[in-house]
């Protein structure tokens, strides 16, 4: 029968200590489950696998999209419904503007920023504070380009901050509509791995447009060259975001298809950029007679021709 002292525990130190003090010891390694094998080689496919994970995001966004699933939805009728979609902090905010200044290659912007909660509350404040940015832009634009011409007499337009309003606003709403429809109608035809709900397709397409307040905000310089080297910026900035979010949609899909659906969108967007410059900063230049110098010139013109 063993002895009391042969059943006690005993602390082992360091495991080449033990080894040194007995060489026919066998050990036996637990691993943590936590911890994964610093060798272990892995399957066949698992650097296509790495790859998808690395464009559509990590494991963190799954869970928190099958989370926000599990809330409970309120009928659409009801005030409740709405406020969801301006359920978003200030950092939220600021991070999601970041990552559209910041486009990362091989990043998805709807996974990283949008899919854990979208929000309709930035992109409705970025299109109005653009809206006002261009139409108080082209008004001191036009300002600037006639001071000191005795001829000009200065005349806020206040048209344009409606005809900017229209524009902006249709472009954030109605071609996200179509793309949404467009996905939608595809992925009937063509499994896609990746596809978005239209309020998340409207949250890339509002960001997107955050570059352009600074850069409206800077085309009141009365000089082209500047002002088209900035809409040159914005559009590559925004634009490469619209194409790195939009291409895993459709790049399963026929590869003439794929391509023109990015084409189209890149299109659009560059047809807004420079529609705007045209049409509020471009404009022809246009002398505003004052009513009262008008008046006594063609009077003198009259006299003379009598």
């Amino acid at each position: 029968m063993a002895a009391v002292d042969d059943l006690r525990f005993e602390e082992f130190g360091d495991t080449a200590t033990s080894l040194a003090a007995n060489p026919d010891a066998t050990t036996i390694s637990i691993e943590d489950p936590g911890e994964t094998p610093k060798h272990q080689p892995g399957p066949p496919g698992g650097s296509r696998r790495e790859e998808d994970d690395e464009l559509l995001g990590n494991d963190d966004s799954d869970k928190t999209e099958l989370l926000a699933g599990q809330k409970k939805s309120s009928p659409f009728w009801t005030f409740e419904y709405y406020q969801t979609f301006f359920d978003v902090d200030t950092y939220q905010v600021f991070d999601r503007i970041k990552g559209s200044l910041l486009p990362i290659p091989g990043k998805n912007f709807v996974r990283l920023y949008i899919r854990s909660n979208p929000d309709l509350y930035g992109p409705f404040w970025i299109c109005a504070t653009l809206v006002f940015a261009i139409a108080i832009s082209g008004n001191l634009s036009n300002f600037l380009i006639h001071l000191g011409r005795k001829t000009y007499h200065y005349v806020p337009e206040f048209r344009k901050v409606s005809i900017a309003a229209t524009i902006i606003y249709a472009y954030a709403w109605l071609v996200p509509l179509a793309l949404w429809g467009f996905l939608v109608w595809r992925n009937s035809k063509v499994m896609n791995i990746v596809s978005y709900s239209f309020l998340e397709i409207v949250c890339v397409y509002g960001y997107s447009l955050f570059i352009y307040i600074p850069t409206a905000i800077l085309w009141i310089i009365p000089q082209k060259v500047v002002r088209w080297i900035l809409v040159t910026i914005a559009l590559g900035i925004s634009g490469s975001v619209l194409a790195m979010t939009f291409w895993p949609a459709v790049r399963e899909d026929n590869r003439r298809i794929a391509l023109a659906t990015i084409v189209t969108i890149v299109l659009l967007h560059m047809l807004l950029s420079v529609g705007c410059l045209a049409y509020f900063f471009d404009a022809p230049e246009m002398d505003h007679l004052p009513t009262s110098t008008a008046a006594p010139n063609q009077t003198v013109a009259a006299a003379k021709s009598s």
